[in-house]
């Protein structure tokens, strides 16, 4: 249980940034020509979010699977740390340079920055 509350709190806790430069991905086409080929990391992590919608990668040492959609405009993902189902959610990107900006619940909730690699 502690395991997964230190993986959830790592994805959506929020990292200083500055917010001005952020912009919105606005379409599926633009974010997949910014993940494609690419990783997603920050201290722990390291995903691929593929462009026929698979996730992949580890964090913490463990491994994360999932599957993503984009649906109005979000990042909709549905994720697994290990076999612990972290629940669909739909996110706001947003990109300043090689970070993007996923802020949970359709924009409305925290954010965690992950720098492209």
């Amino acid at each position: 249980m502690l395991r997964s509350i230190m993986i959830t709190a790592a994805f959506v806790v929020a990292t200083p940034a500055v917010a001005d430069s952020f912009s919105i991905v606005e379409s599926r086409e633009r974010f997949v020509s910014l993940v494609d080929g690419r990783d997603l990391t920050r201290f722990g992590i390291r995903l691929n979010v593929g462009p026929g919608g698979e996730i992949t990668g580890r964090a913490f040492g463990t491994r994360v699977t999932g599957q993503w959609d984009w649906e109005s405009g979000y990042f909709c993902r549905d994720l697994f740390f290990g076999d612990e189902d972290l629940g669909p959610n739909c996110q706001l990107v947003q990109v300043a340079g090689d970070t993007l900006r996923f802020t949970s619940d359709r924009g409305a909730g925290i954010y965690a920055d992950l720098r492209l690699r």
